[in-house]
């Protein structure tokens, strides 16, 4: 691969694509984005609100803190902080400048307004329809497939904008089928680093200053300082439970933004803390850094593009093992170490499943990390798990698609109970 090629460019992109600023989990800030622009387009603050959202948005929004609104929890609140306080142009930073005033006018408006969720089912995984009104007005806004892409807009019977929407296709952005690991290895191998280093060094800062943070606060289950204070602190724990950390943060109220990864922060906190604390425990030096994080990403999205934005099948699972393939590079691996680190780890952890975002995320975080770390450590000492294991096959790519196959068409059903456990109990 060189700079002249087109997929040189097209890994850039991805990458400038998938690493994005959100504030809080990322499904009920999609959620607070869909309720924000539908209140600009209205013209007004509404009195009712009706939110049909498929079951894996009502999965990851149900349990988690919204941040900037005083701890509220789930879809009304979600809602309500976008109308109210929401700037629907940040996107999925929509909610991250709320004043004190703002908040009281948010629970002053989930107690006047009539607010309304209905789950549906359009045959699509990622599906959130926002209508409000008021004195005989509506606005509608429609976001599909993935936490940006608003497909409809429609005031008074008027359709405003319109993109249809075909399965699961994810409109608008780069082919994520291009990706494969002998070519993220090569590209991360040649890349320019200063292609990618702005769209890293904000990774970097973000995600390194959450997890400090999530350290140094009371955070859901602290699952970073239990690991820390069972197991010590060297650089595999820190590296497991600096990641940990970020997420207890960012569940339970934690203020400060992440930079994502296939439309998570956990995934995003979880395929770079982990490097980047190898890279100081290892001094790598900068470019190396750069080096590993570039890796690290784009094996992360790689594997998400066959499971799909949300599934039964926990995310954190691909962010640990790409945080394997990050540190078997950091510690003088090459190809072969990275695929059989991949497949090691994905052997270990894939039946760990997700039943939505809360604070036991940051214990499934610790064990993907683990399983990363430990997938290198059994290469290195001749150990591999052999095609014929389970789901594992020869050859990492068809590993993956066997991975793809089980997150996003095998555990379909398993999604499907675990929100009927969720929302019925």
């Amino acid at each position: 691969m060189t700079k002249k090629d087109t997929n040189y460019w097209n890994y850039v992109k991805i990458l400038e694509e998938e690493l994005k600023p959100a504030m809080g989990c990322t499904e009920p800030i999609a959620l607070a984005y869909a309720a924000a622009r539908a209140r600009e387009v209205l013209g007004k603050i509404p009195d009712k609100v009706y939110v049909e959202a498929s079951g894996s948005i009502i999965k990851n929004v149900k349990s988690v803190i919204v941040p900037n609104t005083d701890y509220l929890k789930g879809i009304p609140a979600a809602a309500a902080a976008g109308i109210i306080a929401g700037k629907p142009e940040k996107e999925l930073e929509v909610i991250a400048e709320v004043s004190k005033d703002e908040i009281h006018k948010m629970r002053e408006f989930l107690s006047a307004a009539e607010i309304s969720v209905e789950h549906v089912d359009n045959g699509i995984t990622f599906d959130i329809i926002v209508t409000v009104s008021k004195d005989g007005e509506y606005a509608k806004v429609r976001i599909a497939n993935y936490h940006t892409n608003i497909v409809l807009i429609e005031k008074n019977g008027e359709i405003l904008e319109k993109t249809e929407v075909e399965g699961e296709a994810e409109e608008g952005l780069t082919d994520r089928s291009i990706l494969n690991v002998k070519d993220i290895w090569e590209f991360c191998q040649m890349v320019d680093i200063e292609d990618v280093k702005e769209i890293l060094d904000r990774q970097i800062a973000y995600n390194t200053a959450i997890a400090e943070e999530g350290l140094k606060g009371d955070y859901g289950a602290n699952i970073g300082s239990v690991l820390l204070d069972t197991y010590g602190d060297d650089v595999r724990t820190r590296a497991k439970a600096k990641a940990a950390a970020g997420s207890d943060a960012r569940m339970n109220g934690c203020e400060l933004p992440v930079i994502i990864n296939s439309g998570s922060g956990n995934q995003g906190i979880t395929c770079s803390v982990p490097v980047l604390e190898y890279v100081k425990e290892l001094k790598c030096g900068d470019e190396k850094m750069y080096r590993a994080l570039t890796l690290s990403n784009l094996v992360a999205i790689h594997q998400k593009t066959g499971i799909g934005r949300l599934s039964a099948y926990c995310g954190a699972v691909s962010a640990g093992a790409a945080a394997g393939a990050g540190i078997a590079y950091l510690c003088g691996g090459g190809y072969e170490e990275i695929i059989h680190t991949v497949v090691n780890a994905l052997a270990i952890v894939s039946g760990i499943v997700c039943d939505g975002a809360k604070a036991s995320c940051a214990a499934k975080i610790a064990s993907s990390v683990d399983a990363g770390i430990l997938g290198y450590n059994m290469y290195i000492r001749g150990q591999e798990f052999h095609g014929g294991d389970g789901i594992v096959t020869r050859g990492v790519e068809a590993t993956i698609r066997n991975i793809g196959r089980l997150g996003k068409d095998g555990m379909k059903e398993t999604n499907e109970e675990i929100i009927k456990i969720m929302i019925n109990g």
